[in-house]
C-alpha cells in the first residue's frame, strides 16, 4: 500500500499535478454532456441513480453541479494527500464509464 500514498513533506509531483487537472477536466466535461444528454433525451437518460437522484430532487443544474462539486473536492483531497495514482485511477474510470458512453451516445443519436 505504500505505493498509493505518501507523505506529506515529500516534494510536488509534476505527475500529480498533470493528474489532477486531467480529473477536474474529465469531470467538467461529463458535467456538461450529461447536461446536454439530460437536456435532449430527459432525466431518464442518466444511469447513475446518485445523480439522477440529485437531479430530481434540486433540478438538474443544481443537483449536477452539486453533485460535480462534492466529486472535484475529493478528487482535491486525494491530490492534497498525494494519493496521485488513485487519482489518475479514478480519472481512468471516469472516462471509460461516463465521458465515453456519452460520446458513443450522440455519435449514435
Amino acid at each position: 500500500m505504500g505505493y498509493l500514498y505518501k507523505r506529506w513533506d515529500t516534494p510536488r509531483s509534476t505527475f500529480g499535478d498533470f493528474v489532477v487537472v486531467g480529473f477536474l477536466i474529465v469531470q467538467c466535461l461529463d458535467g456538461v454532456l450529461t447536461y446536454l444528454g439530460v437536456s435532449i433525451w430527459g432525466p431518464d437518460i442518466e444511469a447513475n441513480p446518485l445523480i439522477s437522484s440529485a437531479m430530481a430532487l434540486a433540478g438538474p443544474i443544481p443537483g449536477l453541479a452539486g453533485a460535480k462539486l462534492v466529486a472535484i473536492g475529493f478528487g482535491i483531497i486525494l491530490h492534497l494527500r498525494r494519493v496521485h495514482n488513485i487519482v489518475a485511477l479514478l480519472t481512468l474510470v471516469y472516462l471509460t464509464v461516463a465521458i465515453l458512453p456519452w460520446a458513443a451516445l450522440f455519435l449514435t443519436r
